[in-house]
C-alpha cells in the first residue's frame, strides 16, 4: 500500500468513473447519429444515368426516354413515382430508392427494376 491507500480500490473508482460517464454520453451520441442520418438522407445526391449499374438497369431522368428496343418491358406511364421500390413521398420531385442505395432518383424517371406499386 502506499500512504494507506489500496490500488485496487483506485483502479475501482476509475474504472465505475468511465462507466458512469460512458452512460451519461450515450444518449448523445445518439442523438448525434440521428441527426447526422437525417442530414446525410437530405444530401443525397441524384443518380446518374450514365452510373454503371444505372446504366445496366436502363436508368433515365425522363421514362419517355426510356429505350424501349432494349428494354421491351417498359410502357407508356410507368415511372420512379409509381415503383414500389421509390421510396420518396406522392408529389416530390424526387426520392430515394432501395435500388440505387443513398441516391436520389427522379419521381419521372424510369428503370427495367420498376414494379408498380400496389
Amino acid at each position: 500500500m502506499l500512504a494507506g491507500i489500496d490500488p485496487s480500490s483506485l483502479l475501482k473508482e476509475s474504472f465505475m468513473t468511465t462507466r458512469r460517464s460512458f452512460i451519461q454520453i450515450l444518449p448523445l451520441a445518439g442523438a448525434l447519429a440521428l441527426c447526422a442520418r437525417g442530414a446525410m438522407a437530405a444530401d443525397a445526391v441524384a443518380v446518374d444515368p450514365k452510373d454503371p449499374q444505372a446504366a445496366a438497369l436502363g436508368y433515365v431522368t425522363d421514362a419517355t426516354k426510356a429505350d424501349k428496343a432494349k428494354f421491351a418491358k417498359y410502357a407508356a406511364g410507368q415511372a420512379c413515382g409509381g415503383c414500389q421500390l421509390y421510396q420518396g413521398k406522392a408529389g416530390d420531385a424526387s426520392g430515394g430508392c432501395a435500388i440505387f442505395a443513398g441516391k436520389k432518383v427522379s419521381a419521372k424517371g424510369w428503370c427495367s427494376a420498376y414494379a408498380k406499386k400496389a
